[in-house]
């Protein structure tokens, strides 16, 4: 990143965006291409939430299956947000080639692999949905599996030619970049303490200044600070690390992954894997390293690539992060009005990078008066809190520890 500082001044802008993590710097990239005055505050640095922590896979459409969308949004919403999202690969990947992010763009697809029979079942689910909508997926056997994996340890898989991979934290810095150079202001350090209304707009304040802006647009995700509570108290919080190893040697890399696919599994303590540029392999899965959680899951990932990929033998992962992923009780996301032009997203549920771009940019454009309130990709609607909220996230950090440290 070109150096930023904390917000120390009294400035004005159109819109102030909260928040610098894929969907922010995606609206203040887009805002200001749009020619609005727009300030983007961010409580840490760039990329310090869930999008520089991210596995870097970047996929088509949500997490769940296509029906599964349409029942969950209605029939409008649901087939516009399955439409735009299984766009959003190539909007990812248009942003990279036009701006020239360099974060280590691979466009050959992802995997989407079944350990057992009811993994398969599933991908049959997805695919036949996905192909009836004229996506270009296709299940693989386990042969080809296996050749495209490097692995024994899957029955098939879906192959998504949409989709990629990419260094996270490298292309939101590079969002970012993009952002300044088209005109817009970025602070940070600077994490909003306070908005009140001045009539037809409004004061926001940070540190040692203050902002007066016609549009907030709050996109701080799972890293959701205390002024809007509503928004944590809609989340589940679930924690996901990545181990990388050293660079691979060259045989081991025309073995694993040969054809430099991301890849993930159906389980429901899910792993995923990718490989980055110079050769790292890069391992994850649900758990937090926080404390004594961190030899668990290192032993598991040690015993898991042994089982994978044997041909690598004995491992080390001099590399290890970890962060929080944002769910919501039904798994899609959801788009607040929390007063007049101030409006918020949240919950991907593991699906950051194209859909944050996606709808940062949408936010954008309405913010803006390009697109009407019936032409976004969500309606707005109240948060509502998670019963039972800490109980769920601690069974899912402590569940993953189980079936890390058993398995």
């Amino acid at each position: 990143m070109p150096p930023l500082a904390p917000l120390a001044e009294d400035v004005s802008a159109d819109v102030v965006v909260i928040g610098g993590g894929f969907t922010g710097c995606s609206a203040a990239l887009h805002l200001a291409q749009q020619g609005a005055k727009t300030v983007l505050l961010e409580a840490e640095d760039i990329g310090h939430g869930g999008s520089g922590r991210n596995v870097g896979l970047v996929n088509a459409g949500l997490w769940l299956q296509p029906n599964t969308v349409l029942e969950r949004l209605g029939q409008d919403y649901g087939q516009r947000v399955i439409s735009l999202l299984g766009q959003a690969p190539d909007l990812v990947f248009d942003l990279i080639a036009r701006h020239q992010i360099q974060c280590e763009a691979v466009r050959q697809g992802t995997l989407h692999c079944a350990p057992n029979r009811g993994g398969e079942a599933d991908l049959r689910q997805r695919v036949a949905q996905w192909q009836a909508l004229s996506a270009p997926v296709r299940l693989l056997d386990r042969e080809e599996t296996h050749r495209l994996t490097g692995s024994p340890l899957y029955r098939c898989a879906l192959l998504d030619p949409r989709a990629g991979t990419i260094q996270p934290l490298a292309y939101v810095r590079g969002l970012a970049t993009a952002a300044l150079n088209a005109g817009a202001r970025l602070f940070i350090h600077s994490p909003v303490t306070a908005w009140q209304s001045l009539g037809n707009a409004w004061q926001i304040e940070s540190g040692r200044g203050r902002v007066r802006t016609d549009w907030i647009v709050v996109a701080t995700g799972a890293y959701t600070l205390g002024l809007q509570p509503k928004i944590r108290a809609q989340q589940i919080h679930l924690p996901y690390f990545n181990f990388a190893t050293e660079p691979l040697p060259e045989p081991a890399r025309a073995v694993v992954l040969p054809g430099k696919q991301g890849i993930w599994d159906t389980r429901t303590v899910l792993r995923s894997f990718r490989l980055d540029r110079d050769g790292r392999l890069i391992v994850g899965s649900v758990g937090s390293l926080a404390g004594r959680h961190q030899r668990v899951h290192h032993a598991w990932a040690r015993r898991l690539l042994q089982r994978a990929f044997p041909m690598l033998g004995r491992v080390e992962f001099p590399y290890a992060w970890d962060g929080m992923i944002d769910m919501t009780a039904d798994q899609v996301p959801h788009l607040h009005r929390f007063a007049p032009r101030i409006i918020a997203i949240n919950g991907y549920n593991g699906r950051g990078i194209g859909p944050g771009t996606l709808f940062g940019r949408e936010l954008a454009r309405y913010a803006a008066g390009i697109i009407s309130e019936q032409e976004l990709p969500l309606p707005f609607t109240d948060p509502q809190s998670v019963a039972s909220r800490g109980v769920r996230e601690t069974f899912y950090r402590l569940g993953s520890l189980a079936v890390h440290w058993a398995g």
